[in-house]
């Protein structure tokens, strides 16, 4: 044999291992892709011409493709606002502190390599029932629109998630005194977090 199968041959294990420590999705993604190329590459040598073109068509192409897409659409926090809190009419510094909650929920999601999608809704029984209707992971509510009696004193915002890891990177990582972060999703018939 020559010297160059061995080295090919002991690319597998070293990219395996590669694999089984990657924290980021997208670059076990590409890992894998690797992983599958070294295979087939390999099959290839050894004459398995066809165990190696279905290696690299199945086990590396197709599988790399179906997996890019289940980790893009699985990887997204939706959060549920109202249409009210990004209009116009809304005053400037309450949009201001709106975009500024929504940037560093960005940042922080980032880190975590999950994307934030904004999800409005017209009134807030809507709002509250596609969190408890598991159509939207959190939720975030103004003090106003919670009504005096229900809202939490001092905090300009409110962010209620239903998904308890979800709860627990926001409580980690934001720091603000503007904004309560609660854990829950089921709602009395006033709009309050049971």
């Amino acid at each position: 044999m020559d010297s160059y199968i061995y080295f090919i041959a002991a690319l597998l294990p070293l990219v395996s291992a590669v694999l089984i420590y990657q924290t980021n999705p997208y670059r076990a993604l590409l890992t894998r892709g690797i992983l599958g190329a070294i295979a087939a590459l390999m099959y290839t040598i050894m004459g398995a011409a066809d165990v190696a073109l279905t290696e690299a068509l199945v086990g590396t192409l197709l599988a790399v493709t179906l997996y890019a897409i289940a980790i893009r659409s699985s990887l997204v926090i939706r959060l549920g606002i109202l249409c009210q809190m990004r209009s116009e009419d809304n005053s400037d510094q309450s949009n201001s502190q709106l975009n500024e909650l929504i940037a560093d929920f960005r940042k922080i999601f980032n880190k975590y390599n999950l994307r934030l999608e904004i999800v409005t809704f017209d009134d807030s029984s809507d709002l509250m029932r596609s969190l408890s209707n598991k159509e939207v992971h959190a939720i975030c509510l103004q003090a106003e629109e919670i009504g005096k009696e229900h809202s939490v004193l001092g905090y300009r915002f409110q962010i209620i998630t239903r998904l308890q890891r979800l709860h627990e990177i926001m409580i980690a990582n934001f720091k603000s005194d503007l904004t309560y972060i609660a854990y829950g999703n089921s709602f009395s018939e006033t709009g309050v977090l049971l």
